[in-house]
């Protein structure tokens, strides 16, 4: 999730304008694929069983609608505050807003423990390592190197941003098309499983998770070209490009693999598809693109991270300690970024980081939905049908969610339910109310 790609004025600060409708969809797809993609197939697949591309479909059905309330806010205030700004404009600068906003923070750091393991686990592959210590430690590695990157200062801007999002986006749909094209194209649902339906809804968090990256194009409505008309489309193009891409990989993949192997290959599962039908060359090649991929999404991920941390604090909605420590707030929040960061990526798995996401993720979303339909519905003229459906959906699938992981890990459920319980105490106890009266 990358915020690296706006121009930056002669204050620092970021300038009106500064992002095209086609650098804004850049930057959109570049955040939204890449990492997800590698991370998240296999998981999902051992969700949904073979039906597991149609996840991908619900999983934009469902971003879709929750598109909606963001685009409209945004429309009405485009705003570089982003889920902070919509947020404090539902509840006030209260405790509420703060935790959802942290929930939206934290659910970012999250994703680079994914990403930074999944980087690892590719880099693995050719040595046919799997698990192991050698894993946290590579992925621990890459969150040291993201931060390096991001200390210096050497910011990839403009063009570079494009490149990038075209060589990924590129690569991972070349990958698609060759290995339907050499498996004949013929996918059906492989494999012996059948699809339970409560497995196939809870598979669609995780693959909301594919997409949420499309928030990050909300942070930066301020420096967008026409933001009233171009923050909306950019989104929707940016979704409509991701579906398109995760079904090739998806129906790639399950062309490739039965849905069996894919379960047990859920960590590596687009290196696993790749041998089979593109041979080693492919093999090496799809490990090659994963780990720009990561890597390029993890560098991002910290800067916006620490970007957002940086902006709750100058809001007065977290509390913020130097420790000793020089330098501005953003450098602050930059290292503890890649702290949290890498003790998730040593703490946990890349199932376990996953479903902490999704939980978080879920959590803050029907925040905003609900936010925005009781206080801002008619001052922003949305259809409070569709804010009411975009929640119903967040929550049929995290109460599926929920219900599958209670049955498979009891125990992520429990450190998803205390972690979000500790944010909201934690901001309750930092603010003297749970909402305040918007001070215009």
């Amino acid at each position: 999730m990358t915020q690296q790609h706006m121009a930056h004025g002669k204050d620092g600060g970021l300038t009106a304008g500064s992002i095209s409708l086609i650098g804004a969809v850049a930057m959109g797809t570049g955040v939204m694929i890449g990492a997800g993609i590698f991370a998240l197939t296999g998981q999902i697949a051992g969700l949904a069983g073979p039906w597991f591309p149609l996840s991908f479909i619900a999983g934009a059905i469902v971003t879709s609608f929750s598109a909606y309330t963001y685009i409209a806010m945004s429309n009405t205030w485009p705003s570089s505050g982003g889920i902070a700004m919509i947020l404090t404009k539902a509840y006030g600068p209260g405790a509420v807003a703060a935790a959802a906003s942290l929930l939206m923070a934290l659910s970012m750091v999250i994703n680079e423990s994914l990403v930074a393991r999944t980087f690892a686990t590719y880099a693995l592959r050719p040595f046919d390592i799997e698990g192991g210590p050698l894993v946290p430690v590579i992925g621990v590695g890459l969150i040291i190197f993201a931060y390096v990157i991001n200390a210096s200062g050497n910011r990839s801007v403009g063009l570079w941003s494009i490149v990038m999002s075209g060589f990924k986006i590129g690569g991972i749909a070349l990958f698609g098309i060759a290995a339907l094209w050499a498996s004949g194209g013929d996918w059906q649902a492989n494999g012996s499983e059948k699809t339970a339906p409560l497995g196939f809804v809870a598979s669609v968090a995780l693959s909301i998770l594919a997409f949420k990256g499309f928030t990050t194009i909300t942070n930066s409505g301020a420096e967008i070209v026409d933001p009233h008309r171009n923050v909306g489309r950019t989104i929707m193009i940016s979704i409509a490009i991701c579906v398109v891409v995760y079904l090739l990989v998806a129906f790639a993949v399950g062309a490739s693999l039965p849905s069996e192997q894919i379960r047990a290959a859920q960590d590596y599962a687009l290196a696993e598809a790749a041998e089979p039908v593109l041979g080693r060359s492919g093999f090496y090649l799809t490990v090659a693109l994963a780990m720009v991929a990561t890597a390029s999404g993890i560098i991002a991920s910290v800067f916006a991270v620490s970007r957002m941390l940086a902006m709750l604090t100058d809001m007065k909605m977290i509390p913020h300690s130097h420790f000793g420590m020089s330098g501005t707030i953003q450098s602050h929040t930059l290292i503890y970024t890649v702290v949290i960061a890498g003790l998730l990526t040593v703490l946990f798995d890349l199932s376990r980081i996953a479903s902490l996401g999704a939980f978080f993720y879920l959590v803050m979303d029907m925040a905003v939905h609900w936010g925005v339909w009781r206080n801002l519905r008619d001052q922003i003229a949305a259809r409070g049908w569709i804010l009411l459906t975009a929640l119903l959906l967040d929550a049929v699938v995290l109460v599926a969610f929920t219900t599958l992981k209670w049955r498979s890990d009891p125990m992520i459920v429990i450190y998803a339910v205390v972690g979000i319980a500790l944010v909201f105490a934690y901001e309750r106890v930092f603010l003297d109310q749970w909402t305040k009266t918007q001070e215009e």
